[in-house]
């Protein structure tokens, strides 16, 4: 029942991402078109991107919770990290567009805009888009979900772009009525410029830790020794000489190959016996973090953990 909660919360805070990325589109577009603000364009152009992944998004949430089948031997939640990449590249791509964009903008003499109508825009879009991130990233805090966490992500990169672009608008709007109209049509590709390089870190580290998802790479040392450690607890019981783990992460699950090389201290009678260290051992490790999946095999030559 609990895992079924938090799958129709997924869900349901997904649905919100995607109805809320529409909105901003109509109004993002309908704005740039007013006040002929590149700046605003580019912010109704993340959120059409960010639309688009919302819609994949919700069907890689209903995928991953599918169990696994002749198709896909291992479950769907490697498409989580799969989809994460591919959003993180997508926003880099639309970052780098619009600061070459930019660039030729200024040396073209600038862009100029209806700065008053585009001050509303971005009091509106910051409020909207920072309003949306904070809620998801609270909401998600008890969900495991990678899908949550980058749209909440998405969300507040573009509040940070909105708020930028609400303080350069303040800034242009300034320039305007205090005699330095001339340099005013340099605020908004200046200010595009800025945004893109400012940005373009947060979707390098999330396309950074995805790929290492997709290519099976261990986790963080400091994650590994605590989830050892864990492990050894649950096998206390066991006479063993070492276990050897092998950990990756894919999506929302954790997946660890045990070895446990056993000492000649070691018997059992029955193979069900082996059964019930593994499922004491899996149900301990569960219930410190649900998101682990597990196999175990005992050894007795460490050339066979190799």
């Amino acid at each position: 029942m609990a895992i079924e909660f938090h799958q129709q919360n997924e869900k349901r805070l997904l649905k919100l991402s995607l109805y809320m990325a529409g909105l901003f589109v109509f109004v993002a577009f309908g704005f740039a078109l007013i006040t002929q603000s590149g700046a605003i364009l580019f912010d109704g152009v993340y959120s059409l991107i960010a639309f688009f992944m919302a819609l994949l998004t919700l069907k890689v949430a209903n995928l991953v919770q599918l169990p696994d089948d002749d198709r896909f031997h291992f479950g769907y939640t490697a498409i989580e990290p799969t989809l994460n990449l591919f959003k993180s590249l997508i926003i880099i791509v639309t970052c780098l567009y619009a600061i070459v964009g930019s660039i030729s903008s200024l040396l073209a003499g600038g862009n100029a805009a209806e700065y008053d109508l585009a001050m509303i825009y971005g009091v509106f879009a910051t409020i909207g888009c920072l309003a949306i991130s904070f809620y998801m990233k609270q909401r998600s805090k008890s969900l495991r979900s990678d899908l949550v966490k980058v749209d909440a992500h998405t969300w507040l990169i573009d509040g940070v772009l909105s708020a930028s672009i609400l303080l350069g608008f303040i800034i242009a709007y300034g320039l305007e009525h205090y005699g330095y109209a001339a340099y005013a049509p340099y605020v908004d590709p200046l200010l595009l410029v800025v945004l893109g390089l400012a940005i373009l870190p947060i979707p390098c580290k999330i396309m950074l830790d995805s790929l290492k998802e997709v290519i099976g790479k261990a986790p963080p040392e400091a994650v590994t020794a605590v989830i050892e450690k864990k492990l050894k607890q649950s096998l206390s019981t066991v006479p063993y000489k070492h276990i050897e783990v092998r950990i990756s992460k894919s999506g929302r699950d954790i997946y660890l190959l045990v070895h446990i090389i056993v000492d000649e201290s070691f018997s059992v009678a029955t193979v069900r016996e082996l059964d019930n260290i593994r499922k004491a051992s899996e149900a301990a490790m569960r219930e410190w973090d649900p998101s682990i999946i597990m196999d175990i095999l005992f050894i007795c030559d460490a050339d066979l953990a190799d």
